[in-house]
């Protein structure tokens, strides 16, 4: 689909692209000639995934340790990155989310998934933006977000609170930044089953399953769908999108909202074996950093 020189002189930072969608995303920019930056809170991930990709495609790919929640280390790792070379693109990928009854949410749980989704993926949009109005240089941003953005969901406030709030920076600074050259879109894809996230927003299921059994075209997505929209987000393909969010979700969020309102139906044993599933799950990530 794509000429694979096509990103040859690009320089592009994946938030959290050690694994899963922003992984995916930042070998498609790699393998089309980008520089690629990866960035997320465990160092050691994201220089397996950085020494993985290169052997598979070649090129560069930059690792840094960075936790987006901290302004300060945000704008210290973008200030490094341009003393180098100044981004031409930036993906925020970087996410975080659980499903739990919102009378059961501690304000450290809201605060754990709005530190990382709301406030860093501004810090890091803030950071990179100024760098480039500074520059006079035009530049991308491409955000992902959910559906939900439009509808809201129950059982993940903090998260579709987030994310709507990325909804609107972008429509925002599409505005603002503009005449700049600098674009701003999202994102908002359906269910592509990855291990960490499947756990934590759907314990117990089989990856993909309630997608399958509700979507208007029976399957989850693909992760080249993702990756073909980002690329061609980016590609100058059609440089007037700007300030869009764009779902790919096999039209679920039309036809029964797309969100976590199934979950209405679930008794108190329901959501105590979720949240000690998904209890489980950070505990096997906290082993696996060591």
């Amino acid at each position: 689909m794509f000429n694979e020189k096509l990103l040859v002189g690009r320089s592009i930072l994946v938030t959290g692209g050690g694994t899963g969608l922003g992984k995916s995303m930042a070998a498609r920019f790699l393998e089309l000639g980008a520089e690629v930056h990866i960035c997320g809170r465990r160092k050691g991930v994201c220089d397996e995934t950085a020494t993985e990709l290169m052997d598979l495609y070649g090129g560069r790919v930059t690792s840094h340790g960075v936790d987006i929640r901290n302004a300060l280390a945000v704008d210290e790792m973008i200030e490094t990155i341009f003393r180098d070379a100044p981004l031409t693109d930036l993906i925020n990928n970087a996410a975080g989310n659980f499903i739990s009854r919102t009378e059961d949410l501690t304000p450290r749980g809201f605060d754990a998934v709005a530190n990382i989704v709301m406030h860093g993926t501004f810090y890091v949009t803030h950071a990179v933006g100024r760098r480039w109005i500074a520059l006079k240089q035009p530049g991308n941003v491409v955000s992902i977000t959910v559906t939900w953005v439009r509808n809201g969901s129950p059982y993940v406030v903090p998260s579709a609170m987030s994310k709507s709030a990325i909804h609107a920076m972008t429509m925002s600074l599409a505005t603002e930044w503009g005449h700049y050259g600098i674009r701003l879109n999202t994102i908002a894809p359906g269910e592509i089953p990855t291990e960490g996230m499947s756990k934590r927003i759907k314990p117990g299921d089989e990856a993909g399953a309630r997608t399958k059994a509700l979507n208007p075209m029976g399957r989850v997505g693909k992760m080249e769908e993702l990756q073909n929209l980002a690329v061609f987000l980016i590609s100058g393909g059609c440089d007037w999108i700007n300030g869009e969010t764009i779902a790919m979700d096999g039209a679920q969020g039309l036809a029964m909202g797309g969100n976590f309102y199934q979950l209405r139906d679930w008794k108190d044993a329901d959501w105590t074996a979720a949240r000690d599933s998904i209890k489980a799950q950070n505990e096997k990530d906290r082993a696996a950093r060591g």
